[in-house]
């Protein structure tokens, strides 16, 4: 997909593999097969970088891949893409199809991975994220991030944790092992607020109550496993769950949700969004109807992502021309 200046032999596997898809998925995005060739032929100015350690815990090296466009003359919004899998499973590299929308509309992309269950219980995979998310702002000069653009994107565990990275602050304790010597944005900054705040949130189909998901009738494996035998793990749940970080300073949030979702209850979605709105936080929830979890027809993921890039169009600076243009 990208031009790399390693070209190491995983790069140009990633590459080759995305061009490979992209034509067809781009030109289902209802662009003409001469503007999805473009695009694609575009997607050349992007330059690489993968597998850069952003933390280390429990003696886990955490990495996540950078994709952003190398000749941009000014800084670029960016996409920071969080994966799911019930916290227990799943890569960065199964969702590196998610950026596509992103890139077509001039964002920089970083797609994270963080600690799974098996590798360390609850809250590490919070913690990691919100590393992850100042790691984008210590580098953002670097690799030419704009920090007042940046946009959280992940679904089911991925869509719980970009909410938790995105709607907390430092006072919450999550984010003590997060700054390290190489935070120049901060040190370049020192009237900047230490808080790293992002522009919106694209949430699909996100845990958004932990503790509901760990007793009772809605209660799953993965949840269960996450928390793990921990002597205080409801108190932890409630610690990790975005329904109880709602405040009006609280960036803008889009959720989309399938109305019959069996794994993750919708009325889970109706009550962020009912609470987002008493707090007066932009937000939308966009119900896909008649859907499950995720696993949307072509149409319906049209809407979907028509609904995103409007939103995004109208809540994050100087991307209303862009998201419109790819509707």
């Amino acid at each position: 997909m990208c031009r790399s200046q390693t070209r190491n032999p995983f790069e140009e596997t990633v590459r080759k593999l995305l061009l490979a898809a992209l034509l067809p998925i781009l030109s289902s995005m209802s662009l003409g097969q001469t503007d999805a060739a473009s695009f694609a032929a575009e997607l050349f100015r992007y330059e690489v970088e993968t597998n850069i350690v952003y933390h280390t815990a429990n003696n886990y090296q955490n990495k996540l891949d950078v994709y952003r466009p190398a000749a941009a003359a000014q800084p670029t919004p960016v996409v920071v893409v969080i994966h799911g899998g019930g916290w227990v499973e799943g890569t960065k590299e199964e969702r590196v199809l998610e950026m596509m929308p992103y890139l077509q509309m001039g964002f920089a992309a970083v797609n994270v991975e963080y600690r799974l269950g098996r590798i360390s219980l609850a809250p590490a995979a919070v913690e990691d994220c919100r590393c992850a998310l100042h790691w984008v702002f210590a580098n953002a000069k670097k690799y030419n991030f704009d920090p007042t653009r940046v946009v959280l994107q992940g679904g089911s565990a991925g869509g719980h944790l970009a909410l938790m990275t995105g709607m907390l602050t430092p006072a919450a304790g999550f984010d003590r092992e997060c700054r390290g010597p190489m935070d120049n944005y901060w040190s370049e900054n020192p009237g900047t607020s230490k808080d790293p705040r992002v522009a919106a949130i694209v949430n699909w189909f996100g845990i958004t109550d932990v503790l509901d998901e760990l007793h009772g009738p809605n209660a799953k494996g993965y949840a269960v496993v996450w928390l793990g035998d921990q002597a205080n793990a409801d108190e932890i749940a409630k610690r990790v769950s975005p329904i109880n970080y709602v405040t009006s300073d609280v960036p803008p949030i889009i959720t989309i949700h399938g109305d019959k979702d069996a794994l993750v209850p919708y009325t889970q979605a109706v009550r962020l969004h009912q609470a987002l709105d008493a707090a007066k936080v932009p937000n939308q929830l966009y119900t896909v109807p008649g859907a499950n979890h995720g696993g949307y027809t072509f149409e319906q993921n049209q809407k979907a992502w028509e609904a995103v890039r409007r939103f995004l169009g109208e809540q994050v600076k100087g991307l209303g021309s862009a998201a419109a243009g790819q509707r």
